[in-house]
């Protein structure tokens, strides 16, 4: 109830609805009633149709059994509603048919109209007792044992409860709910129950994508049911989903519907509603996710509420340590980009220096091939008399040389001492060195 007395517009449909059903014209009457049932709009029915037929009220037991079930409101007349109606074919009538019936048509109308009056009669004296639920889980496997018993074992797995508990499934499974109401004594029935429910690829296709329910209108719960959904004809089908958080008859099916028929309205249905669904499973997880959060982040505050000095302590540790690894790292990254530039100026400075490549016509000149450690090339010719430091200087500005190498001879393999050092503060010529007129040298990478 919305505060000041007024009722939702939920509520307003509800009341409506409840009217509509028994035919109470006091509109504050209906209101009372509701409230009193605790706006459960079903009990409410059957207990008004009860104290109208002179028979005792709903039994205390159950009501306060559908009470503890919380069953959604379902929507059974949205404004979008897809019907399919399936048109029964009409015999070809003769002349002398409609001759017949031109005959016959005043009995009948004589006869339907007493019988009417009869039937009105009767269900003042003796109420219709399909209006008094007792036990509906009953009527629903009553139902299904009479129909294996009469249209055998294959059709679709019926749901085995109430209608309340099929939609409230369905609406925690986030599932469709196909109900089927049964009118045994309709013509169409028993083809419909045969050809249509009892086809394998039915049957296989709603197993597999929806929930099932289905009830005979002979039966209190079926009827029930019946006076809901309000169907016109005969075999009966309802499309049922949860549609903008509340449960919604999507679509009807009325009539014998052929079983490929079936399977493609059924589809196009689903295939346009499954969209609310992928919401509804998406808010339904960002709720479910946001109440584990809640519920695990009350639980760490409870803990933390005993060690939060500690904690502090802790952070204040790493993050100090956090803080000590970043100034290293910036100071290594420092360092190493300096390295990297006293580098390059030393290079810009050795090419500056580099004496000119020697003519290798000169009869001092030594041509010498370098094999780098990535396997290029390299050939110069150096006088015999410049010092190993010129070749080291050399190799030292080429662009792909190591951070740290050496130069060694082939055969035999000697180290070439090209630096001046403490213990060797001279360094020896080419010549000095003993290279010949055309040597090959091997640059090793000694980073490591």
């Amino acid at each position: 109830m919305a505060e000041g007395g007024e009722i939702t517009p939920e509520q307003t449909e509800q009341l409506i609805q409840f009217q509509d059903l028994t035919g109470i014209e006091d509109m504050d009457k209906c209101r009372q009633i509701l409230e009193r049932h605790n706006w459960n709009i079903e009990i409410a029915v059957q207990d008004t149709f009860n104290e109208s037929e002179g028979r005792p009220s709903v039994f205390e037991d159950q009501v306060r059994e559908r009470r503890r079930e919380v069953e959604p409101v379902v929507n059974v007349n949205p404004v979008d509603q897809r019907v399919f109606t399936i048109i029964r074919p009409q015999p070809v009538t003769t002349w002398s048919q409609w001759f017949t019936m031109l005959v016959i048509s005043p009995f009948r109308f004589t006869f339907s109209t007493f019988y009417g009056i009869f039937n009105w009669v009767r269900r003042l004296v003796w109420p219709d007792p399909r209006r008094i639920v007792v036990d509906p889980v009953a009527d629903v496997m009553s139902f299904i044992h009479n129909y294996e018993e009469t249209y055998g074992a294959i059709h679709p797995t019926f749901y085995q409860g109430t209608y309340s508990q099929a939609v409230n499934d369905a609406k925690k499974e986030l599932k469709f709910l196909l109900v089927y109401l049964h009118s045994g004594e309709h013509q169409d029935t028993p083809s419909f129950c045969r050809e249509t429910l009892g086809n394998t690829d039915v049957c296989e296709f709603i197993n597999t994508r929806m929930l099932f329910w289905a009830a005979s209108i002979d039966t209190p719960e079926g009827y029930r049911v019946s006076l809901t959904l309000r169907e016109n004809t005969y075999p009966f089908l309802a499309i049922i989903v949860q549609r903008d958080s509340r449960m919604t008859v999507v679509a009807r099916i009325e009539g014998a519907i052929k079983p490929q028929d079936l399977i493609q309205r059924l589809t196009r249905v689903m295939n346009d509603m499954e969209g609310y669904l992928v919401a509804a499973r998406h808010d339904r997880e960002a709720r479910q996710f946001t109440q584990t959060l809640r519920q695990q982040q009350d639980q760490a505050y409870e803990e933390s509420l005993k060690a939060d000095q500690e904690k502090a302590r802790k952070r204040k540790e790493e993050d100090d340590k956090k803080k000590m690894e970043e100034i290293n790292a910036q100071k290594l990254a420092d360092e190493k980009e300096r390295k990297i530039q006293e580098r390059d100026e030393l290079k810009r400075q050795k090419l500056e220096s580099l004496p000119a490549e020697a003519d290798a016509n000169d009869t001092d000149s030594i041509k010498v091939v370098f094999k780098m450690p990535n396997g290029i090339r390299l050939e110069r010719c150096f006088l015999n008399s410049q010092s190993l430091q010129v070749v080291y200087d050399y190799i030292f500005v080429q662009d792909d040389v190591p951070n740290e190498f050496q130069i060694v001879t082939n055969y035999p393999r000697r180290v070439l001492q090209c630096q001046s050092t403490d213990d060797v503060p001279t360094v020896q010529t080419l010549s000095e060195a003993g290279l010949q007129k055309r040597e090959m040298l091997y640059v090793q990478d000694i980073s490591d």
